[in-house]
């Protein structure tokens, strides 16, 4: 059972006809109050490349896991809550929504032998208006001495 605060994995359901398939990502009703997408983007990894670890100050994650078959690490990192990880397959076998709040270092690897896309809608903007700010990511993936490791 995933027990991180804040984590939500919710299985997404596909509806067929004969005309093909639609699959809703994620609803506003689905989302915890204050998350409110701001961007989204395609993400292909290629076989055995991992993406991560990092985290965000401010920014949440709202992953989309439809596709390959990815395994996805979690790290509770806010101050005051116990220290845990959690590790989960997705894709595929198991089609996820997953929102990731800020604070939670996540990473994901795909485990598969082709391409695999994750779709992401943070609610903030890479980089700010313009692309002007400062980015919201503290990398664990270039830092050597980094506890977050896959």
């Amino acid at each position: 059972m995933l027990s991180i605060p804040g984590v939500i994995l919710r299985p997404l359901s596909f509806f067929q006809d004969p005309r093909g398939q639609l699959t809703e990502l994620f609803r506003i009703d689905d989302l915890p109050e204050g998350v409110n997408p701001a961007m989204g983007y395609l993400s292909v990894t290629k076989p055995g490349i991992e993406r991560g670890p990092h985290e965000h100050i401010g920014q949440t994650d709202v992953f989309v896991f439809l596709d390959g078959h990815y395994r996805l690490f979690l790290w509770e990192n806010r101050p005051g809550l116990p220290e845990m990880r959690k590790e989960i397959d997705l894709g595929s076998n198991n089609p996820t929504m997953v929102i990731v709040p800020p604070g939670v270092v996540h990473a994901y690897k795909n485990m598969g032998d082709a391409d695999a896309y994750v779709l992401n809608f943070p609610d903030k903007l890479y980089a700010g208006v313009g692309k002007k700010e400062p980015v919201d990511e503290i990398r664990h993936e270039s830092d050597p001495e980094s506890k977050f490791k896959i």
